[in-house]
């Protein structure tokens, strides 16, 4: 048994290296590349400064074609899946640059898409927010949360808890690429 365990962790340290040096091997692929053209350069400098840079495909690319870093991630997160609840409301109205739904006091919030949380925070109108970038590149802000069940930069999946609302409010905004979108095309 304690073989066994050993031959695992070494299994696991060998992938562990390969991954990362296949990461910093890129890298420095993209380094040599915009250091020697001025077209790569123009072209990694456009689409990683100016456009926004979706870490929740990142994380996405890197967990299918490398495996998460975690070694017993996909194990432990399909044992504990417990909430699996879509959106439920009794109304909805505009409200600034998205929607107010009126739910139960205390609403457990279901998450809508797939993706990583990139902030938690106050924001004027909004109350509490937690915006998640999803992988489709529509960013979520779920406003007036109370309890939140993740932190920054946690990878959550659609349908899952994010947390309570404060009250029998609960304010979602869409964007994508800087520009509010119309929340009727997202809610069903």
């Amino acid at each position: 048994m304690k073989q066994e365990n050993e031959e695992k962790l070494i299994k696991y340290l060998r992938s562990l290296i390969i991954r990362s040096m296949v990461v910093i091997v890129l890298f420095l692929i993209m380094a040599i590349l915009s250091k020697a053209n001025n077209t790569y350069k123009d072209l990694i400098v456009s689409n990683v400064y100016e456009k926004n840079i979706s870490f929740a495909k990142i994380k996405k690319m890197y967990d299918k074609y490398l495996g998460g870093i975690i070694p017993l991630d996909k194990k432990i997160a399909k044992e504990i899946t417990v909430f699996n609840e879509e959106l439920t409301y009794d109304d909805a109205s505009i409200y600034y640059d998205g929607v107010k739904l009126t739910v139960s006091d205390n609403y457990l919030v279901p998450i809508q898409a797939e993706g990583m949380i990139v902030y938690i925070g106050e924001k004027e109108h909004y109350g509490n927010v937690v915006i998640i970038e999803g992988i489709d590149g529509i960013d979520i802000w779920y406003g007036n949360m109370e309890k939140i069940s993740h932190k920054l930069y946690d990878y959550v999946e659609k349908n899952t808890y994010l947390g309570t609302t404060k009250d029998n409010a609960l304010y979602l905004v869409y964007q994508k690429d800087g520009k509010f979108l119309d929340y009727q095309a997202y809610l069903k």
